[in-house]
């Protein structure tokens, strides 16, 4: 992966509202790079999220920011409990539709 299929893929997210405040160590933009490809992997807890993340830190520096590093697992929890249900699955059925078509 490179920067352009990272920048591709989160124009579908570019919109999703952050409901965190101003002190932000993580790019909610990584955390859902993150948690998509983990998920795409297998991981099923927000735990294997962050382990996936640490293990492949090296690599996803390479097209992310990750200013922070990589997020705690109760960063992950905390983060996606708060985003509104509707808006992420907006932001990823847009994605889903498009990789369908093609596009």
């Amino acid at each position: 992966m490179d920067v352009t299929v990272a920048a591709g893929f989160l124009r579908f997210f570019g919109d999703l509202p952050d409901p965190r405040g101003r002190n932000k160590i993580h790019q909610l933009d990584d955390m859902i790079v993150i948690a998509v490809m983990a998920v795409i992997c297998g991981a099923d807890s927000w735990a294997e999220v962050a382990l996936f993340g640490r293990s492949k830190q090296k690599w996803l520096a390479t097209f992310l920011s990750l200013p922070g590093g990589i997020p705690s697992h109760d960063t992950f929890t905390r983060v996606f409990s708060l985003l509104v249900p509707d808006e992420f699955e907006r932001c990823f059925m847009a994605w889903m539709a498009a990789l369908a078509a093609g596009s």
